[in-house]
């Protein structure tokens, strides 16, 4: 424990214990302090570009799969024009419905 204590004199150390109200700790510089590199390594799932056999990077950049937003009030109106009927659905509500008073 002696090595952990290299940075200042031991009456200071006390005097900084006492004006942080804990102990001080060097960070990263004494092994005993750190912890272990034992765990075990991480499960991540595949994700689209895990197969790099024929995989280009063109193929791969996700940026290229982004389109433009779709005006929904234009497409509901071409489904109206083609004479295709949307069925209007209640949609589902999470739960009771509380009535206020």
């Amino acid at each position: 424990m002696a090595a952990a204590r290299r940075d200042i004199a031991p009456l200071l150390q006390r005097v900084r214990a006492f004006l942080l109200g804990r102990e001080h700790t060097l960070a990263l510089r004494f092994e005993d302090g750190v912890a272990d590199r034992t765990q075990p390594q991480p499960v991540i799932p595949d994700g689209p570009s895990h197969l790099y056999s024929a995989n280009y990077y063109c193929q791969r950049d996700a940026r290229r799969e982004v389109n433009p937003p779709i005006d929904l009030v234009l497409e509901q109106k071409q489904l109206e024009a083609e004479g295709t009927t949307v069925p209007k659905t209640k949609l589902p509500t999470p739960g009771q419905v509380y009535s206020w008073d």
